[in-house]
């Protein structure tokens, strides 16, 4: 099985991060995890990388509910980048709200909506469908 070169998780929650990252580090199915606190220090950076014709993240973790930017207003502004490459966007979020999955759905992130505390096998599952 390919291994998955980057892992980008957006969470503001130190709990659900140290988790979240736990479960990717244990999966062995990904080479290097980066982290952001929020939506916005994740699109500066990723825009960076964008910039500098780095490599991107395969995988973007994206939970909803942050401060400065929230997951929705990351997504606004992150899908406007010009990116060729395919990057994979889960939203992994406590919210249940029927709401917040309709308003995924417009992103076109169909399936990628996983309600947190997230398992392993959830994890694990996802990361080798890729």
């Amino acid at each position: 099985m390919k291994k998955i070169d980057q892992v980008c998780i957006i969470d503001d929650d130190p709990t659900h991060l140290f988790i979240t990252k736990k479960y990717v580090e244990l999966s062995g199915l990904v080479e290097n995890i980066i982290v952001y606190k929020n939506g916005k220090e994740a699109f500066d950076k990723l825009q960076a990388i964008f910039r500098a014709s780095e490599k991107l993240p395969e995988i973007i973790l994206l939970d909803l509910n942050m401060p400065i930017w929230d997951g929705w207003q990351f997504l606004e502004e992150f899908l406007k980048i010009p990116i060729q490459s395919k990057i994979h966007i889960f939203i992994l979020t406590s919210s249940v709200n029927l709401d917040d999955k309709i308003q995924a759905d417009k992103f076109n992130i169909n399936g990628k909506y996983l309600v947190k505390p997230i398992t392993f096998g959830e994890i694990k599952t996802m990361l080798s469908k890729i």
